[in-house]
């Protein structure tokens, strides 16, 4: 049963405003997904938040309610909540406010990788993104105080919610399970910022080299993503885009 309050979520999203980047990483995504970041479009991530966090929302602004399903994988997203949990949305991101994000908006696109053991030992990303998350194709981009303050947060999380924490306990199993039929190793940032690759067949994690750092889809490379751009329409953002 979980012990959380919206007191609870209050003093988290204090601790936890630390930018992913020094960039605008929406601004980097948006051209490639009709002008909006994909972690602010329900048409590609859902916010599952805490019910005592949505509580908490409701109290401070208008912008989150319910998210109402429109298709059967979203059905799905719905069905499968834990207890404690609910799926919201908010009006977009035109209309953000950042002090009234949710953690899954903070968090995204990562979260808390635990062992086979058990143990969480950095923060690892949700994988089905890979092909739309510019974030996910620039891990060594990500700054240690975010790192940290994500950590902490899902540390105090946890330590209220046990449903919560299996939760990622098993999603963290499923990642392993995916990667080993993928052949492919999982990332990993640990709390120094520094990549471990885990081999998903044993669960051992190891220092990541500089070129082990993940490229996907049409972040490979820089004229992959203009290219990409191109084709979608959209305008390649500029250089030094400063966090929002």
């Amino acid at each position: 049963m979980s012990r959380l309050t919206p007191d609870d979520f209050d003093r988290l999203y204090a601790r936890f405003n630390a930018s992913v980047c020094q960039y605008d990483c929406g601004k980097k995504c948006a051209p490639l997904n009709n002008g909006s970041p994909v972690c602010c479009s329900t048409q590609d991530a859902v916010p599952v938040v805490h019910k005592a966090e949505f509580k908490l929302l409701r109290g401070r602004t208008d912008l989150w309610r319910r998210f109402k399903p429109y298709d059967a994988a979203t059905r799905k997203i719905v069905d499968e909540l834990t207890t404690s949990s609910c799926a919201i949305e908010c009006k977009g991101a035109a209309f953000c406010e950042r002090h009234n994000r949710t953690i899954a908006c903070r968090a995204f696109p990562f979260f808390p990788y635990v062992t086979r053991q058990r143990e969480i030992i950095g923060l690892s990303v949700y994988w089905i993104f890979e092909d739309r998350c510019w974030m996910m194709s620039n891990m060594r981009l990500v700054e240690r105080a975010f790192i940290n303050e994500c950590l902490d947060t899902w540390d105090g999380i946890f330590a209220k919610d046990r449903e919560e924490w299996e939760t990622y306990v098993d999603y963290s199993a499923t990642m392993r399970r995916i990667f080993s039929r993928f052949g492919r190793k999982i990332p990993v940032l640990d709390r120094d910022a520094g990549l471990l690759m885990v081999d998903p067949s044993t669960g051992a994690a190891r220092p990541g080299r500089d070129n082990a750092y993940p490229k996907y889809g049409p972040f490979k490379s820089e004229a992959a993503y203009r290219k990409a751009i191109k084709e979608a329409g959209g305008t390649v953002p500029a250089e030094g885009l400063a966090p929002v």
